[in-house]
C-alpha cells in the first residue's frame, strides 16, 4: 500500500468538508476549493480525518491512491493557512512594484511587464528585499503564477541577473576569458 495514501488528512478545526462520490468540497477562512477525483477511489469523513481507500492493487488505482491524498491535503492545507512562493530579484534597475492588484516588472525591457493575478491569488512586494511573494490557497496556482513571472526574465548563467526563486541556486559559468 502507499504510505502516503494510506495517511488520514487531519481536517483542523474551521474547516467543513463536504464529499459527495467523487467529488469533494474543502471551505475554510481562506476560501473554498472543489475537486472532481477519479470514480475508482473510495474517498471518507470519519471522526474529523478524510480517508483515501483504493479497490485494488492494479498500477493505475495503486498511482491515484497517493497523488489523491496528497492533492486533498493540499486543498486541506490551503484553505486554512494557504501557500507561497517567494521570488527574487537581481540585477541593476530591476524591480518590482504594485499597481492595485496587479504586478508590475522592470527587469530590462524597454516597457514595463504587467501581471494580473488569476482570482484567489495575491502578490506582496519588498522593495528592500527586491522579493515577490506569491500567495493563494491553490497549491498548484501559486506554483504556476510564480513560474509565470520567473518566465518573463530567468536568470542567466554569467551574472545572475533575472527573476529566480529564493530557495533556487544559479549554477555560474566564467564567462569570456581576457586577452594573455
Amino acid at each position: 500500500m502507499s504510505r502516503i495514501g494510506r495517511m488520514p488528512v487531519v481536517v483542523p478545526k474551521g474547516v467543513d468538508v463536504d464529499i459527495k462520490g467523487s467529488s469533494v468540497r474543502i471551505k475554510g477562512p481562506k476560501g473554498e476549493l472543489k475537486r472532481v477525483f477519479p470514480g475508482d477511489i473510495r474517498i471518507s469523513l470519519e471522526e474529523g480525518e478524510i480517508l483515501v481507500q483504493r479497490p485494488s492493487d492494479a498500477p493505475t488505482h495503486r498511482a491515484l491512491h497517493g497523488m489523491t491524498r496528497a492533492l486533498i491535503n493540499n486543498m486541506v492545507v490551503g484553505v486554512s493557512s494557504g501557500f507561497e512562493k517567494i521570488l527574487e530579484i537581481n540585477g541593476v534597475g530591476y524591480r518590482a512594484e504594485l499597481q492595485g492588484n496587479d504586478l508590475v516588472l522592470y527587469v530590462g525591457y524597454s516597457h514595463p511587464v504587467v501581471i494580473e493575478p488569476p482570482e484567489g491569488i495575491s502578490f506582496e512586494v519588498d522593495n528592500r528585499t527586491r522579493q515577490i511573494k506569491v500567495m493563494g490557497r491553490d497549491k498548484e496556482m501559486v506554483g504556476q503564477v510564480a513560474a509565470n513571472i520567473r518566465k518573463v526574465r530567468p536568470p542567466e548563467p554569467y551574472k545572475g541577473k533575472g527573476i529566480k526563486y529564493l530557495d533556487e541556486k544559479i549554477r555560474r559559468k566564467a564567462g569570456k576569458s581576457g586577452r594573455v
